[in-house]
């Protein structure tokens, strides 16, 4: 299929790349790349992606919401979210694949919220994180206040949120909000790699794991015992665990096949 305002392509090792492909503008988010990011992600696990890998073109992942071009002051500002945002950060989360997200320069706004959504972040080290919401007298959305407190803590959340400022890389990789950092000129291989990794891997179990780490600090200990229990039943049927039990058993590393 063909997008105006991202790229997505399936790559020979079975990654699905989705590059925010509006460079001009720092990638800033407009309903339109809303929509077709939700698209692709819902639509390329089908199509033999697995694994997401979310990246920006140009000097920066997303400066987030695209205020230039969106024609004025409107009456509800959480329309935009009804209708565009939430769906596409519903979709990540819910995605059967893991998702890496590669931040080059900014992430701020809800460009911020999405990056953060994938399972594995890794960033250049000049990239930085920005909740810059309060500076211009609205609250953070796009998932902000639920994902920042469960990555970072409340206070380092509560901080991020109120006062606006910058979050360096290295500083969001000592919170907890990202996985790793490395230079600028490694960022692309780097995330590459990673997603070409988990691309390799059970998928189906790797699906189950997000789902379980999702919902996990919900849930009591007897809850998140039960749940296990449940995934555990559903990856122990895959073909993929079979095929492992019999790698095993005759000492050579296993190929999974997603299934």
């Amino acid at each position: 299929m063909t997008y105006q305002s991202i790229r997505a392509e399936i790559s020979p090792a079975n990654v699905g790349i989705l590059t925010l492909d509006r460079p001009d503008t720092l990638n800033a988010l407009t309903s339109q790349m809303l929509d077709e990011l939700r698209d692709a992600v819902m639509r390329m696990p089908g199509e033999g992606a697995r694994a997401l890998l979310l990246t920006g073109e140009g000097r920066g992942f997303s400066s987030g919401a695209d205020l230039a071009g969106s024609g004025g002051l409107p009456d509800d500002v959480g329309l935009a979210l009804e209708q565009h945002f939430n769906p596409l950060i519903e979709a990540i989360i819910a995605a059967p694949v893991p998702v890496v997200a590669a931040v080059n320069g900014p992430a701020a706004g809800a460009g911020c919220s999405l990056a953060l959504t994938a399972d594995i972040v890794v960033a250049g080290r000049s990239a930085y994180f920005l909740q810059a919401f309060v500076n211009i007298g609205l609250v953070p959305d796009a998932g902000a206040t639920w994902l920042l407190p469960r990555l970072a803590g409340r206070a380092r959340a509560i901080e991020m949120m109120m006062l606006g400022e910058r979050i360096p890389a290295e500083k969001a990789a000592d919170w907890g909000m990202i996985s790793r950092v490395v230079d600028d000129e490694f960022l692309a291989e780097e995330a590459i790699l990673l997603a070409t990794s988990l691309a390799r891997g059970p998928t189906k179990a790797l699906g189950l794991i997000r789902g379980l780490a999702r919902n996990a600090e919900q849930l009591s200990l007897t809850d998140a015992l039960a749940a296990e229990r449940v995934a555990q039943r559903e990856a122990g049927r895959t073909e993929d665990f079979r095929a492992a039990v019999f790698a095993f058993l005759q000492k050579r590393q296993p190929r999974f096949e997603g299934r």
